[in-house]
């Protein structure tokens, strides 16, 4: 069961589409602690009326689906820390990577593994894969560049479709206002719709999840999300497999360009069973240094520059 199937059944907009590597297993961090910083809530003069929250909802979709759209021309630095679970946590893997879009997914380049910075003339050798991949998807007429982007899109469909689908699967529920990471916000609950009548066997995953949200009050994009499995989900009548309840999946967003919102921080604790093997993600994603390539035909002359001049994207800010 990829993650990005199980990110999605625990609420859909919770994490723009991409290309994950496999997860073992991490608690939380302390860097979590530095990035979300609430103040107590504070009291409003009223709720908003069901007009209002109706809008609102719309326009947080439309929002979500404009970010997922600039996420493919941004690169950034992600770094994957995964630790065991209980009292004493081991830390299993702690890995950071540049993530290049490349208008078939997205395309990462390891810059460090344990603390230990990748060998320069390795960067390179991935740098120039990366080249290659970009000038395939820089030509519109090449075969394999074509599938590539034919099967990018239906996955971005997909998704689209099911961030859709949580208007009418969830009843949101305003419960008051806070300060999330120094941004005004608004709180609301999102509960299961018990009238809703889902389309697809993930949708039908959205009823076992209940989703807690907060979103800039001005600007009406996400500032933070925290879904939880409130049952066990299974896939095929179980024999595909299945997400027990308990799961929790988290998110924090920013504005990392005007009226552009991408993810921060992520936070994975799951576990379920894939056929008949078990699984569990405990796992922290940290996201920064975002920067703007645009499409194949933009990123590839950034890329040419830098095996040109050697002057190769360094590991740390």
């Amino acid at each position: 069961m990829p993650k990005r199937l199980c990110i999605w059944m625990v609420l859909a907009f919770l994490t723009p589409l991409g290309n994950k590597p496999a997860a073992r297993s991490a608690p939380e961090s302390s860097s979590r602690a530095a990035v979300r910083s609430a103040a107590p809530a504070q009291p409003s003069d009223q709720a908003p009326s069901d007009d209002e929250l109706r809008t609102r909802a719309q326009k947080v979709l439309a929002n979500q689906h404009h970010d997922d759209d600039a996420l493919d021309e941004y690169e950034r630095v992600e770094r994957y820390l995964d630790r065991t679970s209980g009292a004493e946590p081991r830390t299993l893997e702690d890995r950071t990577y540049r993530v290049v879009p490349t208008g078939g997914g997205m395309y990462r380049l390891l810059l460090s593994d344990g603390g230990k910075r990748t060998d320069p003339a390795e960067y390179r050798k991935q740098l120039q894969l990366l080249e290659g991949v970009l000038e395939m998807m820089a030509r519109p007429d090449d075969a394999k560049g074509k599938a590539a982007r034919d099967k990018y899109e239906k996955r971005k469909r997909d998704r689209a479709q099911f961030v859709d689908a949580t208007h009418d699967a969830f009843l949101p529920k305003w419960v008051g206002r806070e300060t999330m990471n120094g941004r005004a916000c608004d709180i609301f609950e999102l509960n299961p719709n018990p009238a809703y009548h889902p389309r697809s066997m993930f949708q039908s995953a959205l009823a076992h999840v209940t989703a807690k949200i907060w979103v800039d009050h001005d600007a009406d994009q996400i500032v933070r999300g925290e879904a939880h499995v409130t049952a066990d989900i299974s896939f095929g009548g179980g024999i595909l497999g299945k997400l027990y309840r308990g799961g929790v999946v988290s998110m924090d967003q920013a504005e990392i360009a005007p009226g552009i919102w991408l993810p921060t921080l992520y936070q994975y604790d799951f576990s379920g069973r894939k056929f008949m093997f078990p699984f569990a993600d405990h796992q922290v994603i940290e996201a920064s240094r975002y920067r703007r390539v645009g499409p194949p035909r933009e990123a590839l002359p950034l890329v040419k520059g830098e095996l040109t001049t050697g002057k190769f994207f360094a590991a740390d800010p």
